[in-house]
């Protein structure tokens, strides 16, 4: 239900939180919640001068086409790191402050990423479903590939690629790693080898495990070239955003064989993902899990909170987007 105090300030949400952090946005605020509206183009249009602040996720964003017709948003709040389905560069320009949760979910992510390598390599799912079946008695499985020892490229070093870097240097890996410049002395980073070029660390590496920000700048950057690079013995893992990878030439090197495999968790057009995946007995897929832990959510959870509550108390935000 909509708040009713109309002292308080208005914060229009695109979609729900969980209902712990939904509770305490709502005793704080006159929470409007769009994703409930039968008629959301008039329910933007009947609460747009009022609406001061906005709540959103990764997922949803904030695009410009709602904040044209918010004349008197102050701050979008992302509950996630990724901020490419939000216009930043309008926020920026109308002074609108935009805030994410980065560093919280850095640990869950990277930990997923490296999980993800493991399950590929070792074929940790297929045999799950192998012992379940009852074939076991049967028959046995085909050899996996081990994980430690081979050669680690993350694209994109920043907190979560050094995080992850960190945990597959346990595996006694070599860790090469491509960005636009090289990190010097980043954790993560030490006796780690830079390339500038996607291909040549495709080429370079083993598995290749995608870190990088959404965007225009790493649209379908990892794309067939990458992919041929990376050939049939590599491995692909992403942990980014579904955007980053060309998922045509991707079906086709995994329908091919001209590579190894890969472990998704997100997709270019998730959650109606393209049916030619689920054919596929080399892949791992995940549903966009990388922050879905109950810690990190709780965490990212406060963090939209306290970020709103320094924008309104007039302090300095807590993770204003750079």
């Amino acid at each position: 239900m909509i708040a009713a105090d109309a002292m308080r300030p208005h914060l229009l949400m695109p979609g729900a939180y969980p209902e712990a952090d939904m509770q305490a946005l709502e005793r704080d605020y006159t929470v409007l919640r769009l994703w409930e509206a039968a008629d959301q183009p008039a329910f933007i249009t009947r609460h747009a001068p009022a609406v001061r602040a906005v709540a959103t996720r990764g997922d949803l964003g904030a695009p410009a086409g709602l904040l044209a017709q918010l004349p008197a948003l102050e701050i979008i709040a992302c509950y996630g790191v990724g901020t490419d389905a939000i216009a930043v560069d309008i926020a920026r320009s109308r002074g609108i402050a935009v805030t994410n949760t980065p560093d919280v979910l850095t640990g869950d992510v990277a930990d997923l990423a490296v999980g993800l390598a493991l399950a590929l390599l070792r074929r940790i799912p297929a045999a799950h479903n192998f012992v379940q079946s009852g074939m076991w008695p049967e028959q046995g499985l085909p050899l996996a590939s081990r994980l430690h020892g081979k050669r680690a490229g993350i694209a994109g070093m920043g907190r979560i690629g050094a995080a992850t870097a960190r945990r597959l240097a346990a595996f006694d890996m070599q860790i090469g790693y491509f960005s636009r410049s090289a990190k010097a002395d980043s954790a993560g980073t030490q006796r780690a080898t830079h390339f500038s070029d996607l291909a040549a660390l495709a080429e370079w590496c083993d598995v290749l495990i995608v870190t990088l920000p959404g965007g225009a700048a790493t649209a379908n950057i990892v794309d067939a070239k990458v992919l041929q690079a990376l050939g049939p013995q590599g491995w692909l893992v992403n942990v980014a955003r579904g955007s980053t990878v060309d998922e045509a030439a991707l079906l086709q090197a995994l329908e091919s064989k001209s590579l190894a495999g890969a472990a998704l968790d997100v997709f270019w057009n998730e959650p109606r993902i393209d049916a030619r995946f689920l054919l596929l007995d080399n892949v791992v897929l995940q549903p966009h899990l990388g922050s879905a832990t109950t810690e990190t959510r709780r965490a990212m959870g406060q963090l939209v909170r306290d970020n709103l509550a320094a924008h309104f108390a007039g302090r300095p935000l807590i993770t204003p987007l750079p």
